[in-house]
């Protein structure tokens, strides 16, 4: 049990303002201009670079009334809410996905999502789950400070300055953007440069010669993988919300909805160090100064690095990865060797340009899982969409294979409400059940690839598994998996949600 901790929703850059653990979290739309271009966004706060802050000093349980203000006709003006990677336990209603925790918030009314996170600690984000609003701008960081942190020792400073954000963004409003549009930049930390555009400035991070510094690294891409590095350093890691065996690397490649912490001991001159953040998809190198940012020491001139990149020769391997506490996926080890074992296959129909998991395309019912389950529905067969829904029973293992190399690969998969053990990761075909990396969002790589994972269904609620590439889970590219529906049907929840729906 945590008896303290620091909750942070961070939007794109690190500006902070502690507000407790009770607040109203205001969605607005406002111009902005975070590479130099300026266009209208969707908005956690009146501006782009002011997160929310909440300090908890003792119960960690969340009060946070979203209102809804949104005007700009261009985007989506209803919303919803996702706090990623919070299990939800008992409170699988705040979850978020429109379509199946929920309808949702109309423009000019509000929501309280209140939920208790007793047991978690690392670093979290926060996104729209309507459509693809999140890639207007409704996105950032949330970090649970654990005041046992294992890795206490390591360094010396862990706070909203060592929060990292890697976002792509887009010129163009995302309901007219296209289907799967090209971002025109890479963010770091709230802002970029485009090709062709202005010499905007760049985000800086700061350090002192011999502190050691504990970074959080969050992707809340749309789309594109970046691979980060700093030039010069290496760095030790932490895997989204799981404290992992520490491994040394000088290179990251993370995913949509994927998180890595890394402890970087600022041991190198006093000088000014590239900070590299560089997409498969989109602007590639770093003319100019795109998919950059600074790492500034103190002391060192006000002025551009001068650094060259080098190759990697110790990037990030998934199969490097080990939990620290708890290692071991359930079930027995051998492959198929869970209760439920389920295979996953990912299409793209490019007569109508949806994504089909199993031959289905999800498409959000008007109706959300959850209200239909609450309403009488037992069966997947009694659930909408046709083909999206899989019911489980409760204290299952559950074993999914995913096969790779579908168009539009690799996919980062995301399922909500737990967490799962990778027991077969890309590039591999070896098992590992005795301390496979445990994580929430994998990517299932290309062809030739069968990515497998584990969970035991431990937690009632329908819960949805989804491609985190926003534009192809707007595309169809998901399932729920309603676990416990007996406990789901009697589950409760507020009033106020039952009016979400009709309003």
């Amino acid at each position: 049990m945590l008896v303290s901790a620091l909750f942070t929703v961070t939007l794109l850059q690190t500006v902070s303002a502690s507000i407790g653990p009770k607040a109203n979290v205001h969605i607005v739309n406002n111009y902005i201009q975070p590479d130099g271009f300026n266009r209208s966004a969707v908005l956690a706060g009146w501006t782009f670079s002011s997160p929310v802050n909440l300090e908890l000093t003792s119960i960690l349980t969340f009060f946070l009334n979203v209102a809804d203000h949104l005007t700009d006709t261009t985007m989506l003006r209803s919303t919803s809410m996702h706090w990623h990677d919070m299990f939800q336990h008992g409170s699988s209603w705040a979850d978020g996905p429109v379509g199946v925790t929920q309808c949702p918030i109309a423009p000019g009314n509000s929501f309280l999502y209140q939920f208790s996170v007793p047991d978690q600690a690392g670093t979290f984000w926060y996104h729209s789950h309507h459509s693809t609003q999140y890639c207007d701008g409704l996105r950032g960081a949330l970090v649970v400070y654990d005041p046992y942190d294992p890795y206490r020792h390591l360094y010396d400073f862990d706070n909203e300055s060592t929060v990292i954000t890697l976002a792509d963004w887009y010129h163009t409003p995302a309901p007219s953007a296209g289907l799967v549009p090209t971002a025109d930049s890479t963010l770091i930390n709230g802002k970029g440069r485009y090709s062709g555009g202005p010499t905007s400035s760049f985000s800086t991070i700061s350090v002192q010669h011999g502190a050691r510094y504990r970074f959080r690294l969050v992707s809340i891409s749309c789309d594109p993988n970046f691979t980060f590095s700093i030039d010069g350093h290496n760095s030790i890691i932490k895997v989204d919300s799981i404290n992992v065996q520490p491994t040394t690397v000088d290179s990251i490649q993370i995913f949509a909805g994927q998180r890595y912490s890394f402890i970087l001991t600022a041991n190198r001159p006093v000088a000014n160090y590239w900070v590299r953040a560089l997409p498969n998809l989109g602007t590639q190198g770093f003319s100019g100064g795109v998919n950059s940012a600074i790492l500034r020491y103190s002391g060192a001139p006000n002025s551009d690095p001068t650094t060259n990149q080098t190759t990697s020769v110790i990037p990030m391997l998934e199969t490097n990865l080990h939990p620290l506490s708890n290692p071991g996926a359930p079930g027995k080890r051998v492959a198929g060797g869970a209760d439920v074992n389920i295979n996953l296959n990912i299409a793209l129909n490019f007569t109508e340009f949806l994504f089909t998991v199993n031959g289905a395309t999800f498409q959000p019912p008007t109706v959300p899982v959850l209200l239909q389950i609450l309403s009488g529905a037992e069966t997947a067969q009694d659930l909408l969409p046709t083909g999206g829904v899989y019911t489980l029973s409760r204290n299952k293992v559950v074993e999914l294979s995913l096969p790779g190399g579908a168009a539009r690969s690799p996919h980062p998969i995301h399922l909500h409400g737990t967490a799962f053990d990778v027991v077969c990761s890309v590039g591999n075909s070896t098992y590992n059940y005795v301390n496979p990396v445990r994580r929430d969002v994998v990517s299932i790589g290309g062809a030739g690839d069968n990515v497998t994972i584990r969970f035991t269904t431990d937690n009632p609620g329908p819960w949805i598994l989804h491609c985190h590439i926003d534009w192809h889970l707007n595309l169809g590219l998901a399932v729920v998996f309603a676990q416990d529906v007996p406990s789901i049907a009697t589950s409760t929840h507020p009033t106020a949600w039952d009016k979400l729906c009709p309003t």
